[in-house]
């Protein structure tokens, strides 16, 4: 498998080195020249001749040449090559260069590549042949890596303006046109979640996620298990960072070293909904979150049910099925005691909205409740009404999640909630379930913002600085929790 976008970037340029190498040559540069011998036999005298030292001339004007439009994307596509390491381990670097930043190293690698090119020539004609073998030499850096299983998977619902993603060094994801030798199932644009011919879409709707999983074990099948399970932590980083329904394809495919690809089940449901749209400035937040979210994401008590129910409702065909483990979710983490929706609803509306604005998601809340009871009974309508009221939840649920596995918020989220109604004068339990009447219909409801922390929203305003004051003292008078042990994260960050 090889990146079409390496070698569209390394061949653009080539040709824009090729190009003012050969005018500084017109302008009256010269290249230097080096006596080389050809080596004797049976005391004959050693052949002798000049040797061009292009080496010499590219590193000399290499400053210049490192302002070539197309170096910048030539850059990036090797620092995303997952055989830069070996590539460069090759080469003839000083000491200690080999440790450098991924950038240094794609530099020192994209000048070795250029010499490659023009190796010994005595001009910078670029040569189709000489061009082909310096390509596959640098992918061959690739294909000899051992001890490794490719995973390829495809991704919807998300959406990157860079032709690809690097996440970690053995994890990118990239547009379908960008990577070359992958399986045509996977580029086959159909949506997930059992969809049918009938269902096919655009084909850049969907992403490619290419995984070089780390040899666990001898057995293949182990490996292909932990495979899956990066995968799905990939999954879960990306739900919880956007405001998107991203869902993975039902079937990935695997390879091993030179063999084909083989399908494989993901055993994943769910269908997108929305595109969540991941710009080039947004990329280093997006790694840095999908690091910590694989390292902090609990395995038990509250916040793991929670989360657990979370992915369960974004697994969903139906949104409205969702809803109720949305709010199980939620229950979980707001309402322990289980004895009155109103303060499920007060709870969520202190932490996930402004004082102004608590009433009305309030009310919503208990409006999705009375929705759950319809679904159940089979008395719901689709409408947009619904499913947009069932989406609110599931954006209410995943920002709490977000923020307490970010350290944002304390993990007992309903005792936080009960300290801000408290500072902003919210009524007790019973003037809660007063919250039962529906918002009047004039009124637009104040959606959460995916974008957006809840713990930022509800400590956003002027009104809301006694509640800041609140969490800020009661942060400085909890005993600091002793650290935990170090456990490995399953995505390699």
């Amino acid at each position: 498998m090889q990146s079409r976008l390496l070698q569209e970037a390394l061949r653009a340029f080539a040709a824009e080195v090729s190009e003012a190498l050969q005018a500084q040559l017109a302008a009256g540069a010269e290249i230097p020249f080096e006596l080389a011998g050809a080596g004797s036999r049976a005391g004959r005298s050693e052949l002798q001749f000049y040797s061009p030292m292009t080496g010499t001339f590219i590193a000399e004007h290499w400053p210049r040449l490192g302002r070539l439009p197309a170096r910048g994307p030539a850059l990036s596509a090797l620092q995303a090559f997952r055989g830069l390491d070996r590539y460069v381990a090759v080469l003839d670097l000083r000491p200690g260069q080999r440790s450098q930043a991924r950038g240094a190293l794609a530099d020192h690698a994209l000048r070795a590549f250029c010499e490659d090119v023009f190796h010994e020539q005595s001009d910078f004609v670029l040569r189709e042949g000489r061009l082909q073998v310096a390509l596959s030499r640098l992918e061959a850096a690739q294909e000899t890596q051992s001890g490794s299983l490719t995973l390829l998977a495809t991704l919807h619902g998300l959406a990157i303006l860079s032709p690809q993603l690097q996440l970690a060094e053995r994890l990118i994801i990239a547009r379908p046109e960008t990577i070359s030798g992958v399986p045509e199932q996977a580029l086959w644009p159909i949506r997930p979640g059992g969809a049918g011919a009938s269902e096919v879409v655009g084909a850049g709707e969907h992403l490619l996620i290419v995984l070089d999983v780390p040899e666990q074990d001898e057995r293949v099948d182990r490996s292909l298990d932990y495979g899956r399970e990066l995968l799905l932590e990939l999954l879960r980083a990306l739900r919880l960072y956007g405001d998107g329904r991203i869902a993975l394809g039902s079937m990935a495919w695997a390879c091993a070293g030179e063999a084909p690809f083989a399908p494989l089940a993901l055993d994943v449901s769910g269908r997108p909904q929305g595109v969540l749209v991941v710009r080039a400035e947004q990329e280093d937040e997006l790694r840095a979150f999908c690091s910590l979210t694989a390292r902090r994401v609990p395995r038990e008590g509250p916040v793991a049910w929670a989360l657990r129910r979370f992915e369960l409702g974004c697994e969903r065909g139906d949104e409205l099925e969702g809803l109720s483990d949305h709010l199980l979710g939620l229950q979980a983490l707001l309402e322990p005691e289980r004895v009155a929706h109103g303060l499920l609803a007060a709870r969520t509306a202190a932490l996930c909205a402004p004082v102004e604005g608590r009433q009305q998601v309030a009310a919503r809340v208990l409006r999705a409740l009375e929705l759950e009871r319809d679904v159940v009974h089979g008395h719901a309508a689709h409408g947009a009404g619904a499913l947009e009221l069932a989406r609110e939840i599931a954006a209410h649920l995943r920002a709490l999640l977000r923020d307490v596995i970010c350290g944002h918020l304390e993990p007992d989220l309903a005792a936080v909630a009960d300290e801000l109604m408290h500072a902003g004068g919210e009524p007790d339990r019973e003037a809660a379930e007063t919250a039962r009447e529906p918002a009047p219909r004039a009124v637009r409801p104040v959606r959460a913002k995916a974008a957006k922390p809840a713990s930022l929203r509800a400590r956003s305003g002027a009104k809301d600085d006694e509640q800041t004051r609140v969490l800020a003292a009661r942060r400085a008078a909890a005993p600091q929790p002793a650290p935990e042990p170090a456990r490995q994260s399953a995505l390699p960050l």
